[in-house]
């Protein structure tokens, strides 16, 4: 029994022991760390290493602190691209929609030069090939660069890529036009071709008497077209008129005697086509039924009374003077007599001014009426009404000649021979 009573006490005294240790161990613990904290206080400390890791305390790595700094750098980089690239945004906005632009307009001109002309295939919504066209496009680069130095857009790349996404290239077309600094990239386009608000005209008057060749070359001095783009399609457009039915296609005198005198008013870089055709509509316009029926009743084709007719134009110094004419050609023609009119020799001598020469009456050609009996092969020029009335209703009279009275201006008109070589010997023609 006493045995077991010294081994229960032996029992509570190491246990006593033990928490008076371990008590001991954390007063001890909580001393060390006071002494260590006095110690950071104090500028002259300096710990062991192996001190350090067992008493510092939890801080922030360095690795957290650079990836936060990153991040921040990032955001504010992203905010810098999207707030450039929201200017630049803004920027081309406002060019193609042409905002915040001063009010001006300025006017830019499309030479017939920068645009080519080629013939393309034509597909259904199926796909299916339904033949070909002729397709008119323009240089872009040029229009843009234009437009640019007209101050009217700002970003060339950005009008020739819009260009390219509208097809714009076959839209535009030659010619002058008065464009506004409002106008955006859509509106430019739309007003640089003719029929446009834009398009800048010229108001032409055309004297009758006139060939096809002067008409075109005035055409080409106002602006309205080149020269030889009118010739091209005075020779190979197909004018849908009844009078041209029977003229083939391929040579530019079909037309001639056709382009009727008048003013008209064009827009300048027209399309030739479009240009000839105002002088067709006209013509077109002015031929009535009756005249139809008078050409018929003598037996003779509208081509062959314009001839006639441009003949007059050219012989006569008055409107009296007109029929009478009229009447000495068709009695030379009934009796197969040369027609003997100088105008028709000038046709083919386009320079030249004055009366023809001696060398010229002796020119084997089809417009020398001196040599050759008929008609010339087309008209000499454009006649008015009054000279196509004239062909159409010339008098009734016996006279085979006439010739110029200086003195008068006016011409003098005889049924024979002698007595017009009498009178041309009065007259000096020089």
């Amino acid at each position: 029994m006493a045995n077991d009573f010294e081994t229960i006490e032996e029992i509570f005294h190491s246990h006593d022991e033990r928490t008076e240790k371990q008590n001991t161990g954390q007063v001890k613990g909580v001393d060390k760390l006071l002494v260590r904290k006095d110690r950071e206080k104090s500028s002259n400390y300096t710990g062991d290493a192996e001190s350090e890791r067992d008493y510092m305390p939890v801080r922030q790595s360095h690795e957290y602190r650079s990836g936060c700094l990153g991040g921040i750098m990032y955001f504010v980089f992203i905010m810098c691209v999207g707030v450039i690239l929201a200017c630049l945004a803004w920027m081309a906005a406002s060019d193609m929609l042409a905002l915040n632009k001063p009010d001006f307009s300025a006017t830019v001109t499309l030479p017939s030069s920068i645009f080519t002309t080629e013939t393309v295939e034509t597909f259904d919504e199926d796909g299916v090939s339904t033949g070909t066209e002729r397709v008119t496009r323009a240089d872009m680069e040029y229009v843009a660069e234009t437009l640019k130095e007209a101050g009217l857009i700002q970003y060339k790349w950005l009008f020739e890529a819009f260009c390219k996404i509208s097809h714009a290239d076959t839209k535009v077309r030659p010619g002058e036009y008065n464009l506004q600094s409002s106008f955006d990239y859509r509106a430019l386009v739309q007003n640089m071709r003719p029929n446009a608000g834009s398009a800048v005209t010229v108001t032409v008057t055309f004297p009758e008497g006139y060939n096809m060749r002067q008409i075109f070359l005035l055409l080409e001095e106002k602006g309205v077209s080149s020269y030889d783009d009118l010739m091209d399609a005075a020779a190979n457009y197909k004018f849908n008129y009844e009078f041209l039915a029977d003229q083939e296609e391929g040579d530019a005198t079909r037309l001639e005697g056709f382009l009727f005198p008048d003013t008209y008013e064009f827009y300048v870089g027209m399309q030739p086509a479009s240009a000839i055709n105002k002088f067709l509509e006209a013509f077109h316009y002015n031929l009535t039924a009756e005249m139809l029926e008078q050409a018929q009743d003598r037996g003779l084709t509208m081509r062959q009374i314009i001839t006639i007719a441009s003949m007059i134009e050219k012989e006569a110094a008055n409107d009296a003077e007109r029929s009478t004419i009229a009447s000495v050609i068709y009695n030379r023609l009934a009796a197969g007599m040369p027609l003997g009119i100088d105008a028709t020799i000038l046709y083919v001598h386009p320079e030249h001014e004055g009366a023809p020469t001696a060398e010229m009456f002796d020119e084997d050609t089809l417009y020398n009426t001196r040599m050759h009996v008929g008609l010339t092969p087309t008209p000499i020029c454009s006649p008015g009404l009054a000279s196509i009335r004239a062909a159409l209703n010339p008098d009734t009279s016996y006279y085979y000649y006439y010739a110029l009275d200086t003195s008068t201006g006016t011409h003098r008109f005889f049924t024979n021979s002698a007595e017009f070589n009498a009178f041309v010997a009065t007259q000096s023609y020089d």
